[in-house]
């Protein structure tokens, strides 16, 4: 059963660990590349930020975003601000975010994401929490996979493997990180069964499209490991 409260106590532990990490940071720091293409840290910092609101907005009944192109927009307008200018509006609509979640409200109603995707209320924290960690990663700025949390990797792991399932385009994949551990099913129905076995980080990666793309994995079963589309 999902535990908003706890979800929101990481939400919190998370957004301070980002943004100690980013204080570190200068201005020049922030025109450079991350691990996403195309954008630089700026970039995700922007993003995440502008997600806070959006995810405000759904609280609130609201669309998460007015539009795609509104969206992009806001992030290459806000992507080259100064670092102290990004610490605020990161700690601003983080704390903005957290205060839509206080009032008492019913946590098992369903609230629309973007594109039409819909999910419990109870839920929308721990989708805040995989953007901030996994865009801390993303920021290249020495927080890895083998870095996150433990518990937040394993719920990532699930969580992406049933975003996964039912795929035609991935064939069926069983995901493990040993004999005696957690055993993860995604993917279609379609094509050659695939075992992976390796690091949780790496099975995060592999499903995340982030890290060294599966370098420290052993297909047990199976010709190779698949490609996934993108996310």
């Amino acid at each position: 059963m999902t535990d908003h409260v706890h979800d929101l106590r990481s939400v919190r532990e998370a957004t301070d660990r980002l943004l100690n990490a980013v204080a570190k940071l200068d201005n020049a720091a922030l025109s450079e590349e991350s691990h996403l293409p195309g954008w630089t840290r700026g970039h995700i910092l922007a993003h995440l930020a502008r997600n806070a609101d959006a995810l405000v907005n759904v609280f609130e009944g609201r669309p998460m975003y007015e539009s795609g192109t509104a969206r992009d927009a806001d992030i290459a307008r806000d992507a080259g601000r100064p670092l102290e200018e990004h610490l605020a509006d990161l700690r601003d609509s983080g704390n903005r975010f957290l205060a839509t979640t206080e009032p008492d409200q019913d946590w098992s109603r369903t609230v629309e994401l973007r594109n039409g995707v819909t999910d419990l209320a109870a839920n929308v924290p721990f989708r805040r929490l995989i953007e901030v960690e996994l865009h801390h990663v993303d920021l290249n700025i020495g927080y890895e996979l083998s870095d996150l949390p433990k518990e937040f990797t394993l719920r990532e792991i699930a969580f992406l493997a049933d975003r996964w399932s039912g795929r035609p385009d991935v064939p069926p994949v069983t995901l493990r990180e040993d004999e005696d551990g957690p055993v993860w099913h995604t993917g279609g129905t379609e094509g050659d069964p695939v075992v992976l076995e390796g690091p949780l980080d790496e099975l995060l990666g592999w499903l995340a499209g982030r890290g060294p793309k599966g370098a420290r994995l052993t297909v047990l079963t199976g010709h190779a490991l698949p490609e996934l589309p993108a996310l």
